[in-house]
């Protein structure tokens, strides 16, 4: 699986727990699994010396190049010098304490990634649990995932209390919270080739449409008592309008000729990250293209209930999915 950062794929705002006793939210209850989940936000805080730093990183070459890009640096002192600095700033405690009243002792967080990888591990037996780092980067990067590795920038994540925040627009910003970790992290494995077989050849609206929605599918696969509006990064507001206003949406994608356009201008209006979808109406979210590919990706494994979720994920072809979702029939019926 190739390396994945969340900055490409901003996805959802919150997590909220099971309230339904009837729906289970691990599929898999009965496979037990061992999460190796090593917390290391104590560690940079701590450090006093520039040796000790790069003692640091020694251990943990991964941090270093994935998260702090030692390449981006012109040499190892370079380096050194300007991280040491900010792990020595004041506001580098602040951080470490605001990060320990929201996580804790990082139990919540280990917890849920337990159960979406016991669901991951139902459907695809062969899974092998990455091993899993939390780290304070200074707002340097959020989330890294690949097929061995999770590393997670808690102080992304602090919410709209935190003293200081990631530099963004708030309708990018409002999905930061503490519980959009693990969906994120499931989503970035969703989109990735190992598991969601794409037509790279396939260059229309529609194969980006349905290869998101198949991302979407997957990660609500693994955390089924989430709701749709954390995943796809919505307020629950947004989802109701967009579940309201399907025909409206529809007419404007059938009428653009969007769907089957290679057009970078007519993805970038309905899938790329926007604050809203104007050409829809002042209320529309921003990518309702990919929203849309998931209700399409709905629809399909609802006709088609045999499907497993990796023949499913493995079906490349868009137009297959979305012939067979027969969502434009749903619509204007």
């Amino acid at each position: 699986m190739r390396k994945i950062f969340l900055s490409f794929f901003l996805i959802a705002i919150a997590f909220y727990s099971c309230q339904q006793e009837e729906k289970r939210c691990v599929i898999a209850p009965e496979i037990n699994i061992e999460v190796n989940f090593l917390p290391l936000e104590d560690s940079i805080p701590s450090i006093k010396t520039k040796q000790q730093l790069v003692d640091f990183f020694s251990r943990h070459v991964a941090l270093r190049d994935l998260i702090f890009a030692r390449q981006s640096y012109p040499s190892d002192s370079a380096f050194i010098n300007q991280l040491f600095q900010r792990f020595t700033h004041p506001s580098f405690d602040t951080l470490l304490i605001e990060t320990k009243k929201v996580f804790g002792n990082g139990e919540s967080l280990k917890e849920e990634f337990r159960q979406a990888f016991a669901n991951m591990k139902y459907y695809y037996p062969g899974f092998t649990l990455p091993k899993i780092e939390t780290v304070i980067t200074g707002l340097e990067s959020d989330l890294f995932v690949s097929d061995t590795l999770i590393i997670i920038g808690l102080d992304y994540y602090l919410g709209k209390k935190a003293r200081y925040r990631p530099n963004m627009h708030e309708y990018m910003l409002r999905r930061y919270e503490k519980n959009f970790i693990v969906t994120s992290a499931l989503l970035l494995y969703g989109i990735d080739s190992r598991y969601n077989s794409i037509d790279m050849n396939d260059r229309t609206m529609l194969a980006e449409m349905i290869a998101y929605g198949k991302a979407y599918y997957f990660a609500k696969q693994m955390m089924p008592c989430i709701p749709d509006s954390v995943f796809i990064g919505y307020t629950q507001k947004e989802i109701d309008g967009a579940k309201a206003n399907q025909e409206t949406i529809w007419k404007r994608l059938v009428e653009d000729e969007a769907l089957f356009s290679t057009a970078q201008q007519m993805k970038q209006r309905f899938i790329k990250e926007r604050p809203k979808t104007f050409e829809v109406g002042n209320e529309c979210p921003g990518r309702i293209g990919t929203w849309v590919g998931w209700q399409m990706v709905n629809e399909y494994s609802r006709r088609n209930p045999k499907i497993s979720l990796p023949d499913l994920m493995q079906t490349s072809e868009a137009q297959k999915i979305f012939r067979g979702s027969k969502y434009n029939a749903l619509i204007d019926k």
